[in-house]
């Protein structure tokens, strides 16, 4: 960013504080930000402060609620934005206007969006400058998500970035990450968010970042996730407003934007970028899961703040002025994209993919960035790159953003949880996925079970959770009796996808995964050394294949025939004693249609 532009923005500030200034009840509409020409971003009680200023001004315009409660006690605020108050989702699709979810500062030091949304608010409602922006669109504004870290401010919270002066931490109070959150939802402000999400099903996210990495010269990138997650009629929308009409007509503006920037090698850009994994935990990988498509934004932290607001407020009125000119293509992607997953379940031959992996075949991509060089550190002894933003530079790389399916299962026309496992029924209640609870035991149901064998944890914590890592996996019938209270997860529902990611031990981000199952894969009964000798050598008498294995065993394995546990939980592990335990039986079930048919006469 040269010097001249820095001073243009900072300029535009000013004349903001003077045209935005005048509104129908008030004399003076400069945001906080403004008012400081962007050296600071208001407190969340001057944020609040704000909003209601607005609300009192339009209130056929602007409707604030609060739809949480932080662990501190602090109210989660959500403004609801429409040109004739339109204020509930009832509303909205009565009157096929399609519902936009616009949140900031789940990463609270990355607050750009806050003080952009509060500016186009003001633009919208009180200054006139876009009176019809929202004739056709709801917004629904979550100005801080991550309520407890924007109050946690300070000026060393995020050591990469250029401004503002104090800014938010990036945990929540209970030190969890909220944009690793979505799907395990541990966090009270991300039960609070999927309950709005339930009550609005927004048609389109836009989740608003500041990046870290590397210096080039765009104000801002961004990501949407790849057309292989995504419904056919989800991916085309979102490739044609985003890709061929917002972002051409955003850079008309003045900015200049590329898509996410992941390194390959962060000491050296000419090594080519790639698709940094996304998921579920995330964001837009949520939104994936729940048919919808998602923008996340990440402005250029080495812009200065006030570059970095109006970068995002631009987008913004962009893709607004885009959704309100043509509502219904967006709500008919979103209904074909439900549509198309309730109707899954009737086809025999359906996959869903649970894992990507990158398209060996990059894309060439052309990097606006800054001359740099590399030089040895004998502190890190590695390279160290030092850009020299004073020297633009264009470099032609290779791009591995494209993903390919790897990992895919056919999805069960229905998912069985015993009544006992209510954590696992709890986080079904959590997002919002429909089932049928079972009023009495049923004997004698035929299901499919997985049994998991020889798991592997991390070995560090990650979001307050040991991830496990590895286990092998086969699946087996099951003759099972299910207790009253289980339910069955029925898979011809539009949130199937999340309940498949919750649900099928393989998904990076299910359940299994993140640990809350572990109790599976332990033992409650042993056996006594003395005992299990005798044990040991009655079998080896009476299954000569037993004895080999064991023979073989101890011949290629090193370890194993060094330890005397190990030696004697060869055979304890392959007794009645062992399998009567059922350790590694995964204790969520599948059903096929024909299994499903038959429980519902029961």
């Amino acid at each position: 960013m040269t010097k001249c532009r820095v001073l243009l923005s900072i300029l535009l500030g000013v004349i903001a504080m003077s045209t935005h200034a005048a509104g129908p009840h008030d004399t003076d509409w400069t945001t906080p930000a403004e008012s400081s020409h962007f050296r600071t971003t208001p407190s969340y009680e001057q944020t609040q402060a704000y909003l209601q200023r607005l609300q009192q001004a339009a209130p056929d315009k602007i409707k604030l609620e609060t739809f949480g409660i932080t662990p501190r006690g602090l109210p989660m605020t959500v403004v609801i934005a429409s040109s004739n108050g339109t204020f509930t989702p009832d509303v909205a699709r009565a009157a096929h206007k399609p519902i936009v979810l616009l949140q900031a500062g789940i990463h609270p030091g990355e607050i750009e969006g806050k003080d952009a949304g509060l500016m186009l608010l003001r633009d919208i409602a009180v200054a006139g400058k876009y009176p019809h922006l929202l004739d056709h669109v709801v917004l629904v504004y979550i100005p801080v998500f991550s309520v407890d870290g924007h109050e946690n401010s300070s000026p060393y919270n995020r050591i990469n970035q250029n401004g503002p002066d104090s800014m938010g931490f990036r945990g929540q109070a209970q030190y969890l990450n909220l944009n690793r959150d979505y799907i395990k939802a541990d966090a009270p402000e991300m039960q609070a968010w999927l309950k709005l999400w339930q009550t609005w099903l927004p048609d389109f996210l836009v989740d608003v970042h500041t990046t870290d990495g590397a210096d080039y010269q765009y104000d801002l990138t961004w990501y949407t996730e790849d057309p292989h997650k995504l419904d056919p009629a989800v991916a085309a929308w979102q490739h044609k407003t985003i890709v061929d009409e917002a972002m051409p007509a955003y850079e008309k503006h003045g900015h200049l934007a590329s898509i996410y920037l992941e390194f390959r090698d962060g000491r050296d850009p000419r090594k080519g970028i790639e698709n940094f994994g996304s998921g579920p935990r995330f964001s837009t990988g949520y939104a994936a899961l729940q048919n919808r498509p998602a923008l996340l934004v990440e402005t250029h932290m080495l812009k200065s703040y006030a570059v970095r607001v109006y970068a995002v407020y631009d987008l913004l009125h962009v893709l607004l002025d885009d959704i309100n000119r043509d509502p219904a293509a967006l709500l008919a992607a979103t209904a074909k994209a439900d549509a198309d997953t309730i109707a899954r379940m009737q086809d025999a031959k359906a996959q869903v993919p649970l894992t990507f992996r990158l398209d060996p075949t990059p894309a060439p991509f052309e990097l606006k960035g800054y001359a740099f060089t590399q030089t040895h550190s004998d502190i890190s002894n590695d390279a160290w790159i030092q850009y020299d933003p004073t020297r633009p530079e264009t470099y032609r790389i290779d791009n591995w953003n494209n993903l390919l399916p790897d990992l895919s299962i056919a999805p069960p026309a229905a998912y069985v949880v015993p009544g006992e496992w209510t954590s696992i029924i709890e986080k079904l209640d959590a997002h919002g996925i429909a089932y049928r609870r079972i009023g009495h035991p049923m004997k004698e149901v035929d299901a499919t079970a997985y049994q998991l064998d020889e798991p592997q944890w991390s070995s560090t914590p990650f979001e307050g959770h040991l991830m496990l890592r590895n286990f092998t996996l086969r699946a087996v019938p099951a003759e099972v009796t299910l207790p009253a209270g289980s339910v069955i997860v029925p898979m011809n529902q539009r949130a199937a996808n999340v309940a498949i990611e919750l649900l099928e031990p393989q998904a990076p981000d299910s359940l299994l995964r993140w640990g809350f199952l572990n109790a599976i894969f332990e033992t409650k009964e042993y056996g006594e050394p003395r005992v299990l000798e005798k044990l040991a050598r009655e079998m080896m008498a009476k299954d000569p294949k037993l004895k080999a294995e064991f023979e073989q065993k101890l011949h290629d394995d090193p370890a194993f025939a060094a330890d005397s546990r190990a030696r004697l939980a060869f055979f304890f592990e392959r007794s009645p004693w062992y399998s009567v335990q059922a350790v590694g039986a995964y204790p969520v079930l599948r059903l096929d249609a024909a299994q499903l048919a038959i429980l519902g006469t029961k």
